[in-house]
């Protein structure tokens, strides 16, 4: 079994930075890629981001190009989410979420086997 487990989220302002991190941890020979999802107050979950596990390729949502920069800590086994120019819209619960190998990839949630229990991360101002 996978254990994710989200760390990073917090109250900002607008136009700020943040870091988001998923670390983890168990059979993790077991993962093909890693993603974020994100969740806002009365939406659906929502792909934002996915790199496979060795870090060679990535992907983002239109939503977040050239905000958001996803990549793997190979020192730390963590994979972490950069957001930049935070604004209103980016306020939701921000979910870590692992594809296992050998199955269907995909970028919508039935694609994703294991799950951290998320983050908050709010902008106001």
């Amino acid at each position: 079994q996978v254990q994710l487990v989200e760390s990073g989220g917090g109250l900002v302002q607008p136009g700020d930075s943040l870091r988001l991190s998923c670390a983890a941890s168990g059979r993790t020979s077991n993962i093909y890629s890693i993603a974020w999802f994100r969740q806002a107050p009365g939406k659906g979950r929502e792909f934002v981001a996915r790199v496979t596990w060795g870090g060679s390729m990535t992907f983002y949502s239109d939503s977040v190009k050239g905000r958001f920069t996803i990549f793997r800590d190979d020192a730390e086994g963590t994979v972490r989410l950069q957001i930049e120019r935070l604004t209103l819209d980016d306020t939701a619960v921000y979910y870590c979420a692992g594809n296992r190998r050998f199955t269907p990839i995909g970028n919508t949630e039935g694609h994703f086997q294991y799950w951290g229990q998320g983050t908050q991360v709010t902008v106001s101002s």
